[in-house]
C-alpha cells in the first residue's frame, strides 16, 4: 500500500454549520486558523447550539474571513458580514459541555440574524485565544481548543469510511463525520493505532478516538436524519466501547505552521 497522504482538508468556521473544504490549513495555538472560533448559543441559558438539536444548521453557511470575521448565509435570509468583536467587547457567559466560559458577543445585528434563523432568541459568540479552553487531557496546561467539542483536530481514514459504507450497504459522504484531515493510503482503521504523526514540519499528538453521535445520521445536503439511524446503527455493532461508539481520531498539533492537501502523513508511533 502507498504511503498515507492528506487527500482533503476541512475547517468549520461556525461550530456545527456547513464545513468548508480548503486546499491548506494554517495551524495556530488553537488548531486550524478560522476553525470553530464562532458558535451559536441560546440567548437565555448561554448553552451552545448544534445540529444535534437543530438539524437546520446543516443549511447554515458560515465562511471565515482573513480579518477573523464571519460571512453568514442561509435560505430565506440576506447574507450578513460579521466583524470580529473586540476582545474587550461585551462578554457573554456560555456553556459548552461542562465548560463555562465568558467570551465576546458579536452584537445585536448578528443576534437578530441568527435569531431569525434558529427561531428563538440566539446569540453569536467568538472565542479569542486568551479565552480558549484546555483540551480534555491537556498536557502541561498548554494545549488549548476553541469551540470544538474536546480537541482542535479530527483525522479520518478514507478506507475506514469506505469499510463502514460497505457494511451499511451504501456509500457514506465523508462530510457526515466532520473531519479536519482526511487520509488515504492506509488500511481501514489504521488510525486507531497511531499515537503520533508528522505532516510536513508539524508533529501531532493522537489524543483519543472520536466518540460519534446523532450528527453522523444527518445528510449534509438535506439536513434530514436517516430513518434507519445509519451509520450509527452499524457502528454500534463493531465500534462500541464502554457505551460509546468511535470512529476517527482526535489530534492536537504540537506547534504552528501550515499543512496542505497532498502532503505525506508520517506515522511516528
Amino acid at each position: 500500500m502507498s504511503k498515507p497522504r492528506l487527500t482533503a482538508l476541512y475547517r468549520y468556521p461556525l461550530k456545527s454549520a456547513i464545513g468548508e473544504p480548503v486546499p491548506a490549513l494554517q495551524l495556530d495555538a488553537l488548531g486550524p486558523v478560522g476553525d470553530r472560533r464562532w458558535m451559536l448559543v441560546d440567548a437565555d441559558s448561554g448553552r451552545f447550539l448544534t445540529q444535534r438539536a437543530l438539524p437546520r444548521m446543516a443549511h447554515l453557511l458560515a465562511r471565515w474571513s482573513p480579518s477573523g470575521g464571519l460571512s453568514l448565509a442561509a435560505p430565506g435570509l440576506p447574507a450578513l458580514e460579521v466583524a470580529l468583536p473586540d476582545e474587550r467587547a461585551d462578554l457573554r457567559g456560555v456553556i459548552l459541555w461542562k465548560d463555562a466560559m465568558r467570551v465576546p458577543d458579536a452584537g445585536e445585528e448578528a443576534a437578530a440574524w441568527v435569531t431569525r434563523f434558529v427561531g428563538k432568541p440566539t446569540r453569536l459568540v467568538h472565542v479569542p485565544e486568551a479565552r480558549a479552553r484546555l483540551v480534555e487531557d491537556a498536557q502541561h496546561g498548554e494545549e488549548k481548543v476553541g469551540f470544538a467539542d474536546g480537541y482542535p483536530l479530527l483525522v479520518m481514514g478514507q478506507a475506514s469510511v469506505d469499510d463502514l459504507g460497505a457494511r451499511v450497504g451504501r456509500p457514506l459522504d465523508m462530510r457526515r463525520f466532520r473531519p479536519n484531515l482526511v487520509v488515504e493510503g492506509c488500511e481501514a482503521y489504521a488510525e486507531d493505532g497511531w499515537s503520533r504523526i508528522r505532516i510536513g514540519d508539524l508533529d501531532f499528538r493522537v489524543a483519543k478516538g472520536c466518540s460519534r453521535c446523532i450528527l453522523t445520521t444527518i445528510d449534509p445536503d438535506t439536513g434530514e436524519r436517516s430513518a434507519d439511524r445509519e451509520p450509527l446503527t452499524t457502528l454500534k455493532t463493531y465500534r462500541e466501547h464502554e457505551g460509546a461508539v468511535y470512529l476517527g481520531q482526535n489530534l492536537v498539533n504540537l506547534g504552528t505552521g501550515r499543512i496542505e492537501v497532498g502532503m505525506e502523513v508520517e506515522v511516528l508511533a
